[in-house]
């Protein structure tokens, strides 16, 4: 149905390989069992007469995240996860159109539920370095366009280099954006295509009209509140579905599939900031009537077939969620049947595809190809100096300069932007883990890929304020990745780290921006009690002090079970990666010196005496 619905991948020519392709591919979800004979059987249906049942096939992605090729720029290989997982448009597109191929692209429909351009250095050198307002071309585009997307929404990430830049891309793009919840700060018009009716033509009977809505989490207006404050506000996607689908099907829509960007849980990370649910994409299949299918976003979670009974009608509506960065492909069969001489959905179902069993689209890898290169040459460039060098290797028993930067850098970037807000005054803490002992920042010339080497996880930054009571739990907490030590050594680090098979991951550092926050780890104390000497700018820290702490996502939304900060009021959340705001901090800095952001914070000691630890 799109603009382009380009033939299946030269690869997959044969329907028999394509067939193979299929049923390996499928992980979840009603064709499972008999992907292969699903696969075929979905065109069987009849020409569309009074009491025949139409097939309609919607093919899905979402959160994308600027992957398009399996490849990881910080690690300048092919990407890995340890989980049979493979990335990207280019391998997504391969069983999309064997799917295409086999049910008939006339039948057929592919969206995506956004974040689609931030997320990989391929898709922040085009919006930073190379920006696509100067007149390149978004490699995102040149991907999506050549797998033939019908449509995509918005997602919250679209948003994070301004509006301009979304414009540039929007333009470029062969299909409609759409987000039916980003409306003008004053009027409240939709600023975006709400939806969109695209026609299914079938032989001596009438057509069937399938609306598509796009809707985004409302989280952008305290995300990205730089970028849409005065522009565009984001109603909540219930409330605003309640307008808008009545208004689709009033269009003509006989079917109405949502493209939500808003996971399926019910909850939010915001607390009370915003009146809207975060994650409703069960809430508006349960609450609006008149919606057949959702695509599910913004979770990054696999659900290959799940339904929600509408509270108004009882109808069963159809989600399914396609993991992220195009690991996996949603295909809803929708069966459609002429009632009273109206269209009606009678049937629906969902199946997974694993993009790891297919090759990559040779007509995606080649849109980008040159694209990818000069990323390549980009990521691998030098962008600073270094001082002297530094390496986390030490970090899980010593302060190191390679975990002080971190926390400097996530810092500085929170104090920076509380400027002006009522907790500016407030001091700024930051808590990083040593999450790659490999990780090293030589002497001399500095990479991007060196820089991101000290932060290996896609979290993003948030603020938080805690109390001192708060602060000397948390250290607590973290202290219980050390077993007992009685003597001041010399102990190997293996004998006292780990404790209780806690990752490395799971152990935070506590740094401030001027080196004002120390701690002693007491491990000759009993587990609750080891932090000792806790002082902030040379005092004490008294129970009822606050403090915005520099956090990661993970760590935030429960990651380790860490004490109150779940509860704790949110001051800042951007949702900034932590590894680009390392790599900004590099490239505009140009210097990077560890007598600017390393001091001794913290060490380990036995009955008060420091400890001394052995690799």
């Amino acid at each position: 149905m799109s603009n382009d619905q380009t033939s299946a991948t030269p690869l997959l020519g044969s329907s028999t390989t394509r067939r193979q392709l299929l049923a390996l591919a499928a992980v979840g979800g009603a064709g499972l069992a008999t992907a292969g004979a699903a696969s075929s059987a979905a065109a069987a249906p009849g020409p569309g007469t009074n009491g025949e049942v139409v097939r309609l096939t919607v093919l899905g992605t979402t959160d994308l995240h600027g992957n398009v090729y399996n490849w990881d720029y910080f690690k300048n290989a092919e990407y890995t996860d340890g989980k049979a997982n493979d990335i990207g448009v280019a391998k997504a597109s391969s069983i999309i159109k064997a799917i295409r191929a086999e049910v008939g692209a006339e039948r057929t429909l592919t969206i995506d539920a956004g974040d689609t351009i931030q997320g990989t250095p391929l898709a922040y050198y085009y919006a930073k370095i190379d920006p696509i307002t100067g007149g390149s071309t978004h490699p995102m585009a040149a991907a999506m366009n050549q797998v033939g997307y019908d449509a995509a929404a918005l997602g919250n990430h679209e948003y994070n280099y301004g509006l301009d830049t979304l414009r540039a891309f929007e333009k470029q793009l062969r299909f409609p954006l759409l987000s039916a919840n980003s409306v003008d700060w004053n009027t409240g018009a939709p600023v975006f295509k709400p939806w969109v009716i695209k026609t299914i033509k079938l032989a001596d009977t009438k057509a069937i009209k399938v609306g598509i809505l796009g809707l985004v989490t409302p989280g952008v207006a305290i995300w990205d509140k730089a970028n849409v404050e005065g522009k565009v506000k984001f109603p909540g996607i219930v409330e605003q579905a309640k307008v808008m689908v009545p208004r689709l099907k009033a269009a003509g829509a006989d079917v109405v599939i949502v493209a939500c960007h808003s996971g399926d849980s019910g909850k939010s990370s915001w607390g009370d900031a915003l009146p809207y649910v975060e994650n409703a994409s069960a809430i508006l299949a349960e609450e609006v009537p008149g919606i057949d299918a959702v695509l599910v976003g913004h979770a990054h979670l696999e659900i290959p077939q799940r339904y929600v009974t509408n509270k108004a009608t009882g109808k069963q509506v159809l989600l399914s969620e396609p993991y992220y960065w195009g690991m996996r492909v949603t295909r809803m069969s929708i069966d459609v049947q002429k009632i009273r001489g109206k269209w009606q959905v009678v049937h629906s179902e969902a199946t997974l595809y694993n993009s790891n069993v297919a090759p990559e689209d040779p007509a995606v890898t080649g849109a980008v190809a040159a694209a990818h290169q000069k990323v390549l040459t980009y990521v691998n460039g030098v962008i600073g100096t270094c001082t002297e060098a530094m390496s986390a290797a030490t970090s899980r028993y010593e302060d190191t300069a390679a975990v002080d930067f971190i926390n400097y850098v996530q810092a500085d970037a929170v104090k920076k932007a509380l400027a002006g807000t009522p907790e500016a005054s407030l001091p700024v803490l930051s808590i990083a883990a040593p999450f790659n002992k490999l990780a090293a920042i030589p002497a001399g010339e500095v990479t991007i890929r060196d820089v991101a080497g000290l932060y290996i996880y896609d979290n993003t930054l948030l603020g938080i304020v805690l109390t001192g009571a708060q602060v000397k739990a948390y250290l607590e907490k973290s202290a219980e990745y050390y077993k007992p030590c009685t003597t001041t050594g010399p102990v190997a680090a293996d004998t006292i780290t780990n404790a209780n098979a806690t990752p490395d991951y799971n152990y935070d550092v506590m740094g401030g921006l001027d080196a004002d926050l120390t701690y002693d780890i007491d491990l000759a104390k009993p587990v609750g009690s080891r932090i000792v000497n806790l002082t902030y700018a040379g005092e004490t820290v008294k129970a009822d002090a606050r403090f915005v702490v520099a956090i990661n996502n993970y760590r935030q939304s429960g990651g380790g079970n860490f004490p109150g900060v779940v509860t704790a009021p949110v001051v800042y959340n951007r949702q900034i990666e932590i590894r680009q705001l390392l790599i900004d901090w590099a490239t505009a800095n140009k210097v990077i010196d560890p007598k600017v952001f390393s001091s001794l914070d913290w060490k380990l000691v036995s009955n008060g005496s420091p400890i001394t630890v052995t690799p």
